[in-house]
């Protein structure tokens, strides 16, 4: 069963090269990771969407996820209301369109 995770970030305005930066080059090779990408939602905001094989999976990736981002923490903005520098969601494919 596929898994889809999205994060949500906003970036400090100047920083997107060292957002874009702290992930390229295997950065971001999570383990159990099949396919991953950032897209760009508007001047300052992005969406990584990352595709794992299962719940599991992207679960075991989290500690390495999180040394990720603790290595760009700096150049993200809080998103407020509790949130923090990210909004992630994530779960199983119930439509493939």
């Amino acid at each position: 069963m596929q898994v889809y995770n999205v994060v949500r970030f906003k970036v400090k305005q100047g920083e997107e090269a060292a957002f874009l930066d702290a992930h390229r080059n295997g950065k971001a090779k999570w383990p159990g990771l099949a396919h991953g990408v950032i897209i760009k939602t508007g001047e300052q905001t992005f969406c990584l969407i990352g595709t794992w094989s299962s719940q599991e999976a992207m679960a075991a990736a989290r500690p390495a996820m999180i040394k990720t981002l603790d290595s760009f923490r700096s150049v993200l903005e809080d998103q407020g209301n509790g949130r923090g520098v990210t909004d992630a969601v994530s779960g199983t494919v119930v439509l493939d369109l």
